[in-house]
This record gives structure tokens, C-alpha cells and sequence, in this order.
């Protein structure tokens, strides 16, 4: 056998599977139990577990999750600090005391209260995900902060688990380092607000008639959509943008739902597959009330100019070309005039661009008015449902549709638009939308109409291109630059493609 080596790199890590002791110098480790680790000889770790720092033994490597950490004092006294935020670490420790709690909960019989410390977890687990992914603003990052001790200390409080002490930013207050009056008027102030949350968790809600309490009380609705399948024959690499649009006012009202679809006839991200999910967020009262909504997806192709080209000739690669577009009526799903029925599957054919000249508008006019194409069952199923309430709401009566792997495409603006143009209390949006509209491009000398591509990018003062700061949609990769639809040789150019700058 190899013999026992320090680790250098392999320092801190959890364990996501149990592993039971067999051996006298084996250590026992139970899932999420997290380990601190000093040697490694093929395949196998030894160190102890941060619950009993006493007990040492071997276990094996694969059943670790390694998890990046600051290793202070390296050597006999070395002392492990993980590189996750204090914010985070908290989260992970409470979760564990609440596991333990909860298990209790079912065994004694209450229901209730274990369902209502399960939705507590689950919000958790989606607050730690939002924290770890690393792309909130500074106001959404502070806001969800207050969200997530605000859970954390309620959850304590029903418990019957310690208040923890906090100061104005949420960080855990330092006995050693804070005065007893400060701990005193911080301990009040936390006192104060959860006997305050406690109240209104307590207090009757009134109910809107046909639909629960968040029917009427919350301003804005959802829609989920699952997308089932999508068959076309397109020989090449796509790209479907899904979106809500209002054809009366000719405009897109919704963030785009991206879904790249390879060559072979399945999603680029295999993980993916029969798992295409999305909910259109932030709809107000007014948006259920206009005259007619669509449910519109625009398929652009990745590859070719002419998909005639061949192989003898030289190609052109890599270009994003308009290849079709799907158009479906929600009005009455929208309004709630049909059931909406999350396992029923609505059938949208695919209707092929015939000239470069079709843009958008014009398509989706072409789409609703051609009823009797032969699409030869080309075009997409998909599911939808209507969802009242925001996205917390939704999440809470909906876990089996919309949790953590759903997308989430917010609607372009507030989900109720005021008539001064002024931000409705409590909502808060940090969002920069980009639209390509239109454009004119004279050919110059050419005897034919330039191709033109649009390429977008986001520079500094210094004119350096900022990185992964722009995303062609919810449920894209972010990227540092963006390409549009390239048309054939037409001077008047309508893109409409809108695009969202994160701020670094």
C-alpha cells in the first residue's frame, strides 16, 4: 500500500453518502457531515470529523465532496476555515439543527409543524443557492440577506432554539468584541421584529373567492411552461427564445426562456432532457387582462448562410440564422376562461421563415393567420399552467413544478405598471435590458446588400471588455460577447433582440 502523504490542496470536504464503521480504524460519517482532512494514500483520506474533533480514522475518498477552505497554521496545529461566506456556513449549520429537529417532529406526529420546518428548509436551501451562485447585486445580495436571517430566526423562535444577536448588516454580533448595552438594544431589536412576524404568520388573511389567500393579496401571478418535446428538422445546432408577447402593442413583455438544442435532436445539456422548465414571473392584474397574450418561441439555426450549402463549397460557420418561430393563444389560460392543466399537452407547429425579409412581427401575424399549414409534425408540446401568486408564493404551493432546477423568466418591467411611470412599493428591480431593434446598412460599392452581424460587449472606463456579463436569456450561460441573427443581404434590418447586462 502507498504510504500516507499530507494533503496540500485536499483540505475540507462533505461527506455525500454514509459510511458506516467496518473496521477499527475506519471513521464514521453520516451525509453532510463535514471533515477535516490530513493524509491521503490511493483512494482513501484520514482526518476527523469537525463534530468530534477527538476521533480520527480513514475513509474512503470517493464519498467526499471536496469544498474550498483557508488552511491557517499549517502542520500539527493546523486549523481548517472554510472559503464559503459567513452567511452561507450559517445557513449549512442550521439546516443540520433543524434536520435533527425535524425527523423528531414526524416521529412524534406533528404534522404540522413538521410540513411548516420542511418549507422553511426548502427556502433555505434556494437562498443558500441564490448566495453561492455569486451573480446578485449588491441591493439584492443585502435584501436577500435580511431574508434569509429573518427566516433563520423565525425558524429558531418556533423551535425553541437561541436568538442569535445581529448587527445592522446581519453578521453575527462578537460577544468579546461588543459592549453588553449594544448586545442588550441588538437582543431588543431582534425580539421586537420576530414578535412582530410572529403575529402576522398568526393573524386570519382574508380570502378572494374561487382562490387561497395569495390569490388577491399578492399583485402579481405566474405562468409555468414545460416544454415536453421539440421536433424539427433542422440539420444543425439551435437556438429556441421563448417569450410572452402582447400582439397589440407588437412587443415582448417577458425576459426570454433559452433553450439550446443540438444537431441530434435533444438538449445541448443532456441534464436537461425531459426537464425544460420555466415560469414567467412578475404578471400583474393588468397583464391578465389584455385583449390577447402569446406564448411565442423564435427558433434561430447555428451553422451555415444557406443550409444548401455543401462541403465543396466554402462555408460559413457558426452564424445564427432565422429558421422559424412557434405562436400559441394563452389569452384564455391567462384569464382563466379554460383550465390550465400542468400534465396536459398542447401540440405548436412550427412555421418555417420563406424570405429574409420575415422578421419577428411579421412572422407571428404569418403564424396566427396560417391555421392550415402542412407542418408534418414539426413543432413543440408543451405544458402550461397558471400559478397565483409571486415566486415565493408559487414555490410554496407548487414544489413538485417549480423548485430549484426551474428557470425563472421575470416580465420586463414591474408586475403592475403605475400610471407615473414611479416604482411600486416594496419591489425592487437592479436589471439592465438591452433590444437591438432596427437598423440601415447601405451596400456601398457592393452590387448586393451587405450580410450584417451585430456583435455586443460590455467595456470599462478603459475600454477592456468586462467578462460573462451579458445573457441572452433566462436560462443561458453568461457570456462576454453577443452575436445577433445575421439576414441575407437586406438593407433594412429589424432584429428585435433583447438581451440582459448583469452589473459587475
Amino acid at each position: 500500500m502507498a504510504p500516507w502523504l499530507p494533503t496540500k490542496e485536499e483540505k475540507y470536504g462533505v461527506a455525500v453518502w454514509n459510511f458506516p464503521s467496518t473496521n477499527e480504524h475506519h471513521l464514521p460519517l453520516q451525509i453532510g457531515e463535514t471533515v477535516h482532512i490530513l493524509q491521503a494514500s490511493e483512494g482513501w483520506y484520514r482526518g476527523y470529523s469537525l463534530r468530534n474533533r477527538a476521533a480520527r480514522g480513514i475513509f474512503p475518498a470517493s464519498l467526499i465532496r471536496l469544498k474550498g477552505a483557508v488552511v491557517e497554521h499549517r502542520g500539527a496545529e493546523e486549523n481548517v476555515v472554510p472559503a464559503e461566506m459567513p452567511m452561507v456556513q450559517e445557513i449549512t449549520t442550521t439546516l443540520r439543527e433543524w434536520a435533527t429537529i425535524w425527523k423528531q417532529l414526524y416521529v412524534a406526529g406533528q404534522m404540522e409543524r413538521y410540513r411548516q420546518v420542511k418549507r422553511m428548509m426548502q427556502e433555505l436551501m434556494e437562498q443558500r443557492s441564490q448566495l453561492l451562485s455569486g451573480t446578485l447585486p449588491k441591493d439584492q445580495l443585502l435584501r436577500l440577506r435580511k431574508e434569509v436571517t429573518g427566516r433563520m430566526d423565525y425558524g429558531n423562535k418556533i423551535l425553541a432554539l437561541d436568538l442569535v444577536v445581529r448587527d445592522e448588516d446581519e453578521n453575527i454580533l462578537d460577544p468579546d468584541r461588543t459592549s453588553v448595552i449594544s448586545l442588550f438594544q441588538a437582543h431588543r431589536r431582534a425580539a421586537q421584529t420576530l414578535t412582530q412576524r410572529i403575529q402576522e404568520e398568526t393573524s386570519p388573511q382574508p380570502r378572494a373567492p374561487g382562490h387561497s389567500t395569495h390569490g388577491t393579496a399578492s399583485p402579481s401571478h405566474s405562468l409555468y411552461l414545460c416544454v415536453r418535446n421539440f421536433v424539427c428538422h433542422i440539420g444543425e445546432e439551435a437556438q429556441l427564445f421563448m417569450a410572452l408577447y402582447d400582439p397589440g402593442e407588437q412587443r415582448i413583455i417577458s425576459e426570454n426562456y433559452v433553450i439550446r438544442w443540438a444537431s441530434t435532436g435533444v438538449p445541448e445539456d443532456i441534464e436537461l432532457l425531459n426537464n425544460l422548465k420555466v415560469v414567467f414571473t412578475d404578471l400583474g392584474s393588468t397583464d391578465l387582462k389584455r385583449e390577447r397574450l402569446f406564448l411565442v418561441c423564435q427558433i434561430i439555426r447555428v451553422g451555415r448562410m444557406d443550409l444548401r450549402d455543401t462541403h465543396s463549397r466554402k462555408l460559413s460557420t457558426g452564424l445564427r440564422r432565422p429558421f422559424g418561430i412557434s405562436v400559441m393563444d394563452i389569452t384564455d389560460i391567462t384569464k382563466g376562461t379554460c383550465d390550465s392543466d400542468e400534465d396536459k399537452q398542447h401540440f405548436i407547429p412550427v412555421h418555417l421563415v420563406t424570405a429574409d425579409s420575415d422578421f419577428l412581427h411579421n412572422m407571428i401575424r404569418k403564424a396566427v393567420e396560417g391555421k392550415d399549414i402542412n407542418h408534418k409534425g414539426q413543432g413543440l408540446w408543451v405544458s402550461l399552467k397558471m400559478l397565483w401568486g409571486d415566486l415565493n408564493q408559487v414555490r410554496k404551493d407548487h414544489p413538485h413544478l417549480v423548485d430549484r432546477s426551474t428557470v425563472v423568466a421575470r416580465k420586463l418591467g414591474y408586475p403592475e405598471d403605475l400610471a407615473d411611470g414611479t416604482v411600486p412599493p416594496g419591489d425592487v428591480r437592479n436589471d439592465i435590458y438591452l433590444t437591438l431593434v432596427q437598423g440601415e446598412f447601405d451596400k456601398g460599392n457592393k452590387k448586393t446588400q451587405k450580410n450584417v452581424e451585430v456583435t455586443v460587449c460590455v467595456c470599462d472606463e478603459a475600454g477592456s471588455v468586462l467578462q460573462n456579463v451579458i445573457q441572452a436569456g433566462a436560462g443561458d450561460s453568461l457570456s462576454s460577447h453577443y452575436r445577433s441573427v445575421v439576414y441575407y443581404q437586406q438593407r433594412h434590418q429589424h432584429w428585435m433582440e433583447t438581451l440582459k447586462v448583469w452589473e459587475p
